[in-house]
């Protein structure tokens, strides 16, 4: 039995982010309590004397990527893209907290859920792919990511 088998691992943390020059109200500051859906494939393990007999990758592994990629990062942080208009709102920011978080995108959630995508698959083992990310930025909105396989 060598079928490759999906496994998928949730994750949850809040974050707040201003998407700059939108023409509705998501310009303002404002904060989600985003959910971050992670899907990769392997095949199980097939020695029984491994440890992971079974597994295709163990769920503490792709916990521990996942929380240092994205979880650790962005919870309880602020979002805000690098531009010329939100330097000095920045350097303000900045000198006030510590969760300021500058990215080079504008952080909607397609463009975060492809950052964290990129990111979560260049930790993954060799013999593991990522399948695909959901994050949902509310109960009833998301953004899925495929990669090109």
């Amino acid at each position: 039995m060598n079928n490759e088998i999906r496994i998928t691992k949730e994750f949850s943390f809040e974050a707040a982010h201003t998407l700059t020059g939108y023409d509705g109200a998501c310009n303002e500051i404002h904060g989600h309590s985003y959910r971050l859906f992670v899907t990769v494939a392997g095949v199980p393990e097939t020695d029984e004397h491994n440890p992971k007999f079974g597994m295709a990758m163990d769920f503490g592994v792709l916990k521990a990527i996942v929380r240092e990629e994205v979880v650790d990062r962005y919870d309880h942080s602020f979002m805000i893209r690098k531009c010329s208009a939100n330097e000095e709102l920045i350097e303000v920011l900045g000198r006030h907290f510590s969760r300021i978080r500058v990215v080079d995108y504008q952080p909607t959630c397609e463009n975060m859920v492809q950052h964290f995508a990129e990111a979560i698959a260049a930790r993954l083992p060799e013999h593991i792919r990522l399948v695909g990310l959901r994050l949902h930025e509310t109960a009833t909105s998301y953004a899925d990511y495929f990669p090109e396989q």
